[in-house]
C-alpha cells in the first residue's frame, strides 16, 4: 500500500466541513475560516514509541489518546475543538494496526466535532504528531482564553476529576505494585483512554483567572502557572492524594491501604505522576458559586485542593496545616 492509498482508505472521509472548515484534505494546505470575533487557538503534542507507550498499547486506545492530550491543552485554554491534523511516521503499513488506530483517533474526534483536515505519513519510527485548532471568543476587544498567567493571591486553586490513577496504572506495568483486579481495570482506562476535560474549559470561560492541564503532573504544572502568574500557593496535599479513585482501597481504621502501596507512594503520585489530563485551575473565592455550576454543567467533578498566595513559591501543608517537605518533582523529558 502506497503513501497516499494509506491517507485515502484510513484517513480520508466524505467531505463534511466544520462551519469553520473552509476547505479541508486534499490541497497543499487547508483552509480555517474563524467566525468573526474569535481567535484561533493551537497546539502541537507528540506520542513517541518507547516514551509515551509501549508498542503492545491497542492501536484504538492509542488513536483516541493521541489527539485526547491535544484536547485537553484546548481545553485548558476554554477552546472550542475545529480541526486537526496528522503527521504519522509508521515502520510499515499494517491493516491490523492502521484500522483500530484511525478508529479510535476519528471516534473522539467527531465525539468533539474536530475534522481532521491533513497532516503527513512517512515511513521510520512510529511516532504521532497531531496539531489541534480551536476557537476562542474576543470580548469587547479581549481575548476570553484561559491563560496560565492570570492567578491572582487569594483566589482558590481547584483540579477536575481524579489524579495519579495513571502512575498506578504505569507502575503496575512495571511490575513494581500490584492491585485488585478492578483497581488495574480503572486505572489502566485513565492511563490509555484519558478524557479531555472540554466541556469544563468551555464552561469556566470568564470564570476561571488562570488554567493548565495537567500532564506532567500536579506540582510541575502548578508551578507554570506560580511562574507566569507571579504568585504563590498552598496545596493540601492531603486533599489532593485523597483524589486518587483507587482510595476505596484504603482502610481507614488502619491507616493503611489494602494493597502493596504505602501512603507515601500514593502521595507521589497524586503530586507528581503525570497523565492525568485533568484541569488545573484558578478562580476567585467570590465565584464559587460560579465554579461549581460549571462543574454542573460539564457533569465534572472538581475539588478545591489549596490557595494562591502572594508570597512567591510552593508550600504543601497536611490536614492540620502544618508545613510537609516538598520533594516531589514531575516528568520532565530532558532530567
Amino acid at each position: 500500500m502506497g503513501e497516499f492509498d494509506l491517507i485515502e482508505h484510513y484517513f480520508k472521509r466524505p467531505e463534511r466541513h466544520a462551519a469553520r472548515v473552509a476547505l479541508g484534505m486534499g490541497d497543499d494546505c487547508a483552509l480555517l475560516q474563524p467566525a468573526p470575533g474569535t481567535q484561533l487557538a493551537i497546539s502541537c503534542d507528540m506520542l513517541v514509541e518507547g516514551r509515551h507507550f509501549v508498542s503492545t498499547l491497542d492501536p484504538f486506545k492509542l488513536g483516541h489518546k493521541a489527539l485526547a492530550v491535544n484536547l485537553s491543552d484546548l481545553a485548558a485554554v476554554g477552546a472550542q475543538p475545529l480541526a486537526f491534523t496528522l503527521a504519522l511516521a509508521l515502520p510499515r503499513a499494517d491493516d491490523a494496526w492502521l484500522a483500530p488506530f484511525s478508529q479510535g483517533l476519528l471516534a473522539l474526534a467527531d465525539a468533539h466535532g474536530c475534522e481532521l483536515i491533513g497532516g503527513d505519513t512517512t515511513q521510520g519510527p512510529l511516532n504521532i504528531c497531531i496539531t489541534v485548532f480551536g476557537e476562542v471568543p474576543m470580548l469587547n476587544g479581549r481575548s476570553q482564553a484561559l491563560l496560565r498567567s492570570g492567578a491572582q493571591a487569594g483566589d482558590d486553586l481547584y483540579v477536575s476529576g481524579n489524579l495519579g490513577d495513571a502512575r498506578l496504572a504505569l507502575e503496575v506495568f512495571r511490575g513494581s505494585v500490584s492491585v485488585p483486579e478492578a483497581v488495574w481495570v480503572a486505572a489502566r482506562a485513565r492511563l490509555e483512554t484519558p478524557t479531555p476535560r472540554v466541556a469544563l474549559g468551555l464552561a469556566l470561560r470568564g470564570i476561571a483567572s488562570a488554567a493548565i492541564d495537567v500532564s506532567d503532573g500536579l506540582l510541575g504544572d502548578l508551578g507554570h502557572i506560580l511562574r507566569q502568574s507571579g504568585v504563590g500557593a498552598t496545596v493540601e496535599a492531603d486533599l489532593a492524594t485523597t483524589l486518587v479513585a483507587a482510595n476505596e482501597y484504603y482502610t481507614e481504621a488502619t491507616g493503611q491501604f489494602n494493597v502493596n502501596i504505602v501512603p507515601e507512594q500514593w502521595r507521589r503520585w497524586a503530586l507528581s505522576g503525570g497523565d492525568d489530563y485533568e484541569l488545573l485551575f484558578t478562580a476567585p473565592v467570590a465565584r464559587r458559586a460560579a465554579v461549581a455550576a460549571a462543574a454542573q454543567s460539564s457533569q465534572t467533578a472538581v475539588s478545591r485542593i489549596g490557595q494562591m498566595d502572594a508570597e512567591r513559591g510552593l508550600r504543601l501543608v497536611n490536614a492540620q496545616g502544618q508545613l510537609l517537605p516538598n520533594r516531589y518533582a514531575s516528568f520532565d523529558h530532558f532530567a
